[in-house]
């Protein structure tokens, strides 16, 4: 009753989960960078997530940590499994998940993917979410599980319609304070969820994101930028009025010193997208 994505590409280790199901986000993924990206649904058994990462912290394959630990499972026909690891992908379909259900895995130690869904619309599903993988190489990996993500729904995604949506990625050093998670984000009951979750990961990107499109503060911006900062309450020399400015909105990840970032210039001028 769901379809996924569980992936690497470099450093970056994450899944994308949607279902007509509540709360997915906290039953499907497991993501341990440099070790494991994990998803397990249908019928899951939350114990996977253990079994398979054990697997592979004894040094097993992808596919054999999935087969080690579906094999002793009375129940294993009615789950489905995504694994990812250090050296490439596997994905698991019990032969009794509900029609439709199937799933496609690819990669190797420097990337992989393994993409699967169950009681789907049909295999268009899995087929959309592999080319989406595709056709974004080069993305970091969150905006690029949140695209394949988007794909698969677009397609037909559960056959049943959409309740919840989830994106976890970790990266070593990455995110706020470096703590090392990239996105962590979840929308539990929501009748378009994974379009509520994109734009979620919107909001994330402004706040956790690190300046990226700066311009130097001098001329007529800085000008304009010192009005800005006086009308919102903090007058006084630019760069320190905008930096305290910024700590106030939560905008500090994006503060560059003698600079200005152009999203966080444009929710100045009054536009909290960018």
């Amino acid at each position: 009753m769901t379809f996924s994505i569980a992936a690497h590409d470099g450093e970056a280790w994450g899944v994308a989960v949607a279902s007509r199901f509540l709360a997915v986000g906290s039953v499907v993924p497991r993501v341990v960078p440099g070790r494991c990206a994990l998803a397990t649904q249908a019928m899951a058994r939350v114990a996977y997530l253990d079994e398979v990462e054990d697997g592979l912290l004894e040094g097993l394959t992808a596919a054999a940590a999935l087969e080690r630990a579906t094999a002793g499972d009375a129940g294993r026909e009615d789950r489905q499994v995504g694994v990812v690891g250090a050296d490439g992908a596997a994905t698991f379909t019990g032969s009794g998940c509900m029609h439709w259900a199937g799933g496609e895995a690819a990669g190797d130690s420097q990337t992989a993917f393994a993409v699967q869904g169950n009681i789907l619309t049909g295999p268009e599903v899995v087929e959309a979410m592999v080319s989406a993988w595709h056709a974004h190489r080069g993305h970091a990996l969150d905006a690029r599980l949140l695209a394949v993500l988007l794909a698969g729904d677009a397609a037909g995604g559960d056959a049943r319609g959409r309740q919840s949506a989830a994106l976890l990625v970790k990266a070593p050093g990455a995110g706020y304070d470096g703590c090392g998670v990239v996105a962590d984000l979840r929308v539990d009951d929501h009748p378009e969820a994974p379009t509520e979750l994109a734009r979620v990961h919107g909001l994330s990107t402004l706040y956790f994101g690190t300046a990226e499109d700066v311009e130097p503060l001098t001329g007529p911006l800085r000008d304009e930028v010192s009005r800005l900062l006086a009308a919102a309450g903090h007058a006084g020399p630019v760069e320190p009025a905008l930096e305290a400015w910024m700590g106030e909105v939560n905008l500090e990840t994006r503060h560059s010193p003698g600079a200005i970032d152009r999203r966080v210039l444009a929710v100045l001028r009054g536009s909290p997208t960018g």
